[in-house]
């Protein structure tokens, strides 16, 4: 066409080199280099001692990360942005950085190395299972690295609550703590309840937490839960199996009971918002069927069930949504 506008290989290389990127920021946080700088502005040469490293190569990733918008400059002097220093500074509550240990471990990593026969084969060629396999190590390595009230319990009266795949067990003890009369019972694979014991503990919960050890899909429940939540469980799963799955907790819960989920929901285009919607191609590369589900598939799903009322909140600022729904 007479008036197209110039090709441009931009957008190629951009992706192309995007591993450089990561690789950058994964520096960065191995470096404790967030935490290094901290409150006050400081120079390659004092960042290198108190990282314990080259001078050159500290200015050389302080510049990439300045460049990228991790970091702001001002002469010689690299300070944070307040992002970087909400969530990369070890010293904030809001510390992230730990989350790279999952995001990037091999398991998640290696499942992308032929990504072009996983797309022939429609899910993930990393092995049999993928990360849905029993006890597969790399939910260890999400339960201490991942650190959200979603609903609203009555604190003077004793209750009962079931974190499925609890991982960390922050979830369902962010409820507890609120909740002083409110009982917890951490669902996940034996090693990974290790880190939500801990957790637990370390919350003063010992005395109203218990577990149940093994596959959500097979173990007893028990009943009588006021809420089971549900978080970044249900994306690993073909549609069936999450219906079936919910039948389930359906039947655990007391009448008026709560299922509380928590997932990366995309709009109904499948494209946007960018961060959620994306999802699907971990899913596609770490899962045999599973899947980023728009807010319409988890109603259908939950009506299916036998649940009610559904209603999906954003978890601002992540890219999560909570959806809850009645018995």
């Amino acid at each position: 066409m007479e008036n197209a506008p110039p090709s441009s290989p931009a957008l190629f290389f951009e992706t192309i080199n995007a591993y450089q990127r990561t690789a950058a920021l994964k520096a960065a946080i191995d470096l404790e280099l967030f935490t290094a700088i901290g409150e006050t502005p400081a120079t390659a040469a004092e960042l290198a001692v108190r990282c314990t490293a080259a001078p050159r190569g500290i200015r050389i990733l302080c510049d990439n990360l300045t460049i990228l918008g991790f970091l702001e400059k001002s002469g010689d002097r690299y300070a944070l942005t307040p992002d970087s220093a909400t969530i990369l500074n070890r010293k904030s509550p809001a510390y992230a950085g730990g989350a790279a240990e999952f995001l990037l471990a091999p398991a998640i990593m290696g499942a992308f190395d032929n990504l072009a026969a996983t797309v022939r084969k429609g899910g993930t060629t990393h092995s049999e299972l993928g990360t849905i396999a029993p006890e597969h190590p790399v939910w260890i390595r999400f339960a201490q690295s991942m650190g959200p009230e979603l609903v609203p319990l009555d604190p003077s009266r004793p209750g009962k609550i079931l974190d499925i795949a609890a991982s960390h067990g922050i979830y369902g003890i962010a409820f507890a703590r609120k909740n002083p009369a409110l009982r917890l019972v951490a669902l996940d694979w034996a090693p990974v309840l290790e880190v939500a014991r801990e957790n637990a503990r370390a919350a003063g919960l010992v005395d109203r937490f218990s577990t149940i050890a093994g596959s959500a899909f097979d173990v007893d429940f028990g009943g009588d839960y006021d809420v089971i939540l549900v978080p970044n469980f249900l994306h690993h799963f073909a549609v069936a199996e999450c219906v079936s799955f919910l039948r389930k907790a359906h039947t655990a819960l007391r009448p008026g009971g709560r299922v509380a989920i928590v997932e990366f929901v995309p709009n109904p285009d499948r494209v946007t918002p960018p961060e959620a919607a994306s999802f699907s191609l971990i899913m596609l590369g770490t899962t045999p069927s599973g899947d980023a589900y728009t807010f319409a598939e988890f109603d259908d799903m939950l009506k299916q069930a036998g649940f009610r009322a559904a209603e999906q909140h954003p978890l601002a600022p992540t890219a999560a949504t909570a959806i809850v729904a009645l018995k």
